[in-house]
This record gives structure tokens, sequence and C-alpha cells, in this order.
């Protein structure tokens, strides 16, 4: 083979190699579109929660300034899509006071929530003795006299979104469910347990 013989075909190799890479990427292109047309049209909604009620067993503060909150709540999520199912992969909910975690977190079971169902968790949460800021303890109890607390139980977690058999990477979720407690003095542990309907909408942000 003559020296140009071996340069043109070297130049067909050259040509084929970015007509084989200019068809890769095309096609890439096409399914890369398909996938957010897709992802535009159905425009996927964010879970819908809800604090339906709380049970609480115990919510005092003793000195020097440590908190005791047991409590059970329950709560509903609904998936407002009628094309998306949502797969919860993780979720710690917890409850807090003046933007300060007051229970240890509890795991939620992970669960798929298919086109517009519901579903319903009721966890404990607790927290014994646990440590607090100094303008805590004087905080709470001037919510007290006025007879009313605000908690605020809170979720973080992990979501992915489900279209036909596409399953889409995870996406953080946050939800805060404002809780007006009605408190006359302190619970101890040791009398009746108290129960508020609440039905409250959550804040959700994913």
């Amino acid at each position: 083979m003559t020296e140009k013989e071996c340069e043109h075909h070297h130049d067909e190799d050259e040509k084929m190699r970015k007509l084989i890479g200019a068809v890769v990427l095309g096609f890439l292109a096409v399914v890369l579109f398909v996938v957010f047309l897709v992802w535009a049209i159905l425009h996927p909604h964010g879970p819908r929660f809800v604090l339906q009620d709380a049970t609480i067993y115990a919510f005092n503060v003793s000195q020097p300034n440590y908190l005791t909150s047991n409590l059970q709540v329950t709560l509903s999520s609904r998936n407002p899509n009628d094309k998306i199912g949502i797969f919860y992969d993780r979720l710690d909910i917890y409850a807090s006071y003046r933007n300060q975690q007051v229970t240890l977190a509890t795991l939620l079971p992970a669960t798929y929530q298919g086109h517009l169902d519901v579903t319903v968790w009721s966890p404990f949460l607790y927290g014994t003795t646990v440590p607090v800021a100094p303008y805590f303890s004087p905080a709470l109890s001037q919510d007290l006299t006025a007879g009313m607390v605000l908690l605020n139980i809170k979720i973080d977690g992990w979501v992915r979104w489900k279209v036909g058999t596409w399953v889409s990477g995870r996406y953080r979720l946050h939800v805060n469910c404002p809780a007006y407690i009605t408190l006359a003095g302190h619970f101890s542990g040791d009398g009746p347990a108290v129960k508020y309907q609440l039905v409250q909408r959550c804040a959700v942000d994913v």
C-alpha cells in the first residue's frame, strides 16, 4: 500500500470515528430531551403532609435546664400526582421547640406511595432530660403561663420520583408541621395523657 493510500485510509477511519461520535451524541441528546419533555409535561408536585393530632404524655422542664417531652403524633402524607409515584427512602421525625430539637429522631419505615395515595404514620417521639439552652426554661415558663406552647414536628429525609419504570435520583425532603398545644401547667408523665386534634397542614420543601 502506497503512502497516499495509507493517508486516504486514515482519513476514512477518522471520518468514521467522528460520524459514530456524532450519532452517539445525537442519540443521547434525543434521550435527554425526551426525559426532560416527559418531566416537564408531568410536572411533579411534592407530597402534602398534614399533622392530624398529637398526644402529650410528658412535657416539663427541670433544673438546671433539662426538658422531658414524650408524645405521639399522627400525620398523613398524600401524593397529589396522578401519574407519578413517590419513594420515601428515609424519613427522620422529631419535635423541636424554639428552633431546638427536644426529642430523639424516630425513623419512619421506608415506603412507596402510588398515584394519589395517602400514607399515615403514628410515631412516638421521646426526649428524656434533654439539655437545653439557658434561656429555654424562662421562655417555656412564659408560654406555660400564657397557656400555649408552639411545638414544631419536623421531618428530614429523602424521596425519589417514579414515572413508569423510570426512577429518579434522590431529592432532599424537609417538612415542618406547627403544633399549637394548650398546656395548663406541667405534664409530669404520671397523669393521664392529653390528645389534641390539630389537622394542621405542614410546610414541605423538596
